[in-house]
């Protein structure tokens, strides 16, 4: 992967956040590929219980000072940086303090999700894009983690279609088990279709729950990787049936050949 550019967005990365599949892989992926000499990104969301003097987070006031508009409504994009000890790793959180500054991530104290992370994941998606754009950095993949970040793809492919910046960039969706039981808010898609995002690819988030938000991020990857060893029935048949390069589950310890086949012969070929 040397000199190989790869963004990855993830709604949890490790060691800022408890560890999961999620959070665990979203750091061993990326120092996979800083150690074969690849340049990285990584992007999370900045939640209001990551504790930014521990982590040592700092604003990086070049990259913030714009808004999205998110249904309507001005959002201001706040970036912030920190430095994943002895790894050389850079993280750029993505803030807001409408959206992230609660002391949780995604569910309240009882376990319910918070009511506006439709608008956190849209959020989300637009501020990465945004972001990099300032970078002036071209990806060559751009590999999704967990279901807050899974409208990137689509926003790419529709919404930043005539971007310049990803023309090449291949798009990798990791699929994991961990997901919600319920629904995200139901003017979900009416809040997506505000951006001219075209209905018909988003027609299945009239039921905003997490298969379906799994299935728009695999309907707008270039490729995908099984990341739990057990996913939800119905996305391992959508996964068979989507005529695209898919990696099978990997154990964390014997992943690294796995993702770099892949990544080389399946995604950049």
């Amino acid at each position: 992967m040397k000199d190989k550019r790869i963004l990855y967005v993830s709604s949890e990365v490790v060691p800022y956040l408890p560890e999961t599949e999620i959070s665990s892989m979203s750091f061993e992926t990326p120092r996979m590929v800083n150690q074969q000499g690849g340049q990285i990104r990584i992007f999370m969301p900045r939640y209001g219980n990551i504790n930014e003097r521990r982590h040592q987070l700092h604003e990086v006031i070049r990259l913030s000072g714009i808004n999205l508009v998110i249904n309507d409504l001005d959002m201001p994009l706040i970036i912030k940086v920190a430095s994943i000890p002895k790894e050389r790793i850079q993280v750029y959180f993505i803030d807001n303090d409408e959206y992230f500054k609660r002391k949780a991530t995604l569910t309240d104290e009882e376990g319910n999700l918070f009511p506006d992370n439709d608008e956190r994941a849209i959020f989300f998606a637009k501020g990465v894009i945004e972001t990099v754009k300032k970078l002036n950095w071209s990806p060559d993949i751009i590999h999704v983690h967990g279901w807050l970040a899974s409208l990137l793809p689509l926003y790419l492919k529709e919404f930043y279609k005539n971007e310049p910046l990803f023309n090449e960039s291949k798009i990798v969706t990791s699929v994991y088990n961990q997901s919600f039981d319920e629904c995200l808010n139901k003017d979900m898609i009416n809040k997506i279709k505000f951006d001219n995002i075209n209905k018909t690819a988003i027609d299945v988030l009239d039921q905003p729950n997490y298969t379906n938000l799994m299935k728009v991020a695999i309907d707008n990857s270039d490729a995908l990787i099984v990341g739990s060893e057990v996913i939800p029935s119905e996305l391992e048949t959508y996964l068979k049936e989507c005529k695209k390069p898919v990696l099978d589950f990997h154990e964390k310890d014997e992943f690294s050949e796995a993702y770099t086949n892949f990544y080389n012969e399946s995604v950049l070929n």
